[in-house]
């Protein structure tokens, strides 16, 4: 791969939860299939409704999902950071893509085709096991989120998704400092709590005069991240 060995490929998938369960020789086999992809901000990486033939891993930058309802109205439905995976049931089936993926910042992202996924999980039976085990880890556990979520308060939804988005800007930028710069904006963490803008902003309003939070032109720091937790229940 240009610009990536395939070493540095499978490590980076290595930590990806649909494929944490392969062994490393697996990891490589499947990083030689992979091809660097890159993106500019608000360069679209596929659209609802493509046919989907590709699945992508974050290696460097952001991008989100959103769903555009028919009377105009877009809704995030998830953010993707460094490790992340999307587009990954294009590794079993050829199904028109559910979300459109866009690009919120310089993306960088490898890709691996479903054909050739699905010729290496024909030839190997581990292979396939893993990963179907591995998705089924993950599907229960966004099942577990969504269950949670129906009896949770717009507060406590909102708390959790900014404690979501704060933990993955700390793994992704290590520092000794208690700030954290979160690059989401209201209206993407409203969505991604599934709350009005309107509810999400009171509740920030709140966390600020707590002192957790500082807002200001787009930017959202989180001063506190342990203080969240008081708002999850």
């Amino acid at each position: 791969m240009a610009g990536m060995g395939a070493a540095e490929v499978a490590e980076l998938l290595g930590r990806v939860p649909v494929f944490s369960t392969l062994v490393p020789r697996d990891l490589e086999r499947i990083a030689n299939l992979a091809v660097p992809r890159w993106f500019e901000p608000g360069e679209v990486v596929f659209r609802e409704g493509d046919a989907s033939d590709t699945c992508y891993v974050v290696r460097e930058g952001h991008a989100h999902a959103i769903h555009e309802h028919a009377d105009g109205r877009t809704i995030t439905l998830a953010r993707f950071g460094p490790g992340d995976i999307f587009g990954e049931l294009a590794m079993f089936e050829d199904e028109l893509r559910s979300a459109t993926v866009e690009a919120v910042e310089p993306l960088s992202v490898v890709g691996v085709l479903g054909p050739d996924m699905r010729r290496l999980m024909a030839g190997n039976a581990e292979i396939s096991m893993r990963l179907v085990i591995a998705l089924g880890r993950r599907l229960r556990e966004t099942n577990e989120r969504l269950k949670r979520q129906s009896f949770q308060t717009v507060q406590s939804r909102v708390a959790v998704a900014l404690s979501e988005l704060v933990a993955q800007e700390i793994a992704e930028h290590s520092s000794e400092s208690d700030d954290v710069l979160v690059t989401a904006t209201q209206n993407d963490l409203a969505q991604l709590a599934g709350s009005s803008r309107e509810s999400a902003s009171r509740f920030l309003a709140v966390l600020e005069r707590a002192g957790v939070i500082s807002q200001g032109r787009g930017r959202l720091v989180v001063h506190d991240p342990e203080a969240l937790k008081q708002y999850v229940y």
